[in-house]
């Protein structure tokens, strides 16, 4: 049986022998094969497939949201779900619903990195006022904290997946994997840490067609980007700390650039499975 080291390594070749190098990554399939310890060494990941499932009891230290497969195994929604969907798509993995509050994340030092919800000093974490879209992350990227970004202060990246707000209109559950398009970027900074927001609509909304790039979300959703970055701004103040700031003139980039923050994240992390970056605590099994 292969160790956990092996598997990862095995499946960051499968994944850049599909990939291939540079822009033919953007013809990624959406089945893509993988090694873990419970599943046999030819298992095929279907997205359409992905289920959440539920261990403990919400609003519990001990909650998980786990991923599972068809035949009910367990899979990453971190490293196993593609980033790439097809057509210029991308899968989000939901952690936050709209419309709530619990601060849940993908526990990236766990193993199968399940969605938890967060805790400071024993306690479980809520945002003051709830979340006005779906809140989660694009698999296979790392915001890699070894690199200082020259376009937004020379910030270091946050040691997580990039984080993703979808604006469409339907609430998601807590696990569930969409297929969206990206559309504009907040280069948010955290405490001095670089936490990119890709602003984003899910395929199946009514006016995924409409929205193309930046100036569409504004057009067809006024005033949702300035609502964004000032949610985002402002959430830790009632906690007594100071507002968060963003880069690149506070505003939101072009869809472009926002797949460029994807393309270099993406690559990031494909070092990270590697292991050509030391891992420290995060889970690569």
């Amino acid at each position: 049986m292969a160790t956990a080291a092996t598997a990862s390594a095995t499946a960051a070749t499968r994944f850049t022998r599909l990939a291939g190098a540079g822009l033919r990554r953007s013809r990624l399939p959406t089945a893509v094969r993988f090694h873990r310890r419970v599943l046999t060494t030819t298992a095929l990941l279907r997205t359409a497939e992905l289920r959440p499932k539920e261990q403990g009891l919400p609003e519990t230290l001990d909650y998980r949201v786990f991923l599972v497969d068809g035949g009910g195994r367990k899979v990453s929604p971190w490293h196993d779900v593609p980033l790439r969907a097809g057509d210029g798509a991308f899968h989000f993995v939901v952690e936050i619903p709209k419309e709530s509050s619990a601060k849940m994340e993908v526990a990236t030092d766990e193993s199968f990195t399940p969605i938890k919800q967060d805790t400071k000093k024993g306690n479980l974490r809520y945002y003051p006022y709830n979340i006005n879209w779906n809140y989660g992350l694009f698999p296979q990227t790392w915001e890699d904290p070894t690199f200082a970004n020259a376009d937004v202060e020379g910030a270091l990246g946050d040691n997580d997946p990039v984080d993703v707000v979808e604006i469409g209109e339907r609430r998601a559950n807590i696990g569930d994997v969409l297929k969206v398009k990206p559309l504009a970027a907040l280069a948010m900074i955290d405490e001095g840490e670089l936490d990119w927001k890709i602003v984003a609509i899910s395929l199946d909304d009514p006016k995924a067609s409409l929205v193309n790039d930046v100036d569409d979300v504004e057009k067809h959703f006024p005033g949702t980007l300035t609502a964004i970055r000032d949610w985002f701004r402002d959430y830790k103040i009632p906690d007594g700390k100071p507002a968060n700031r963003f880069g690149l003139g506070n505003k939101p980039t072009s869809k472009e650039y926002a797949l460029k923050v994807i393309q270099e994240t993406n690559e990031s992390w494909e070092k990270l499975v590697k292991r050509n970056i030391p891992a420290g605590e995060l889970s690569l099994a």
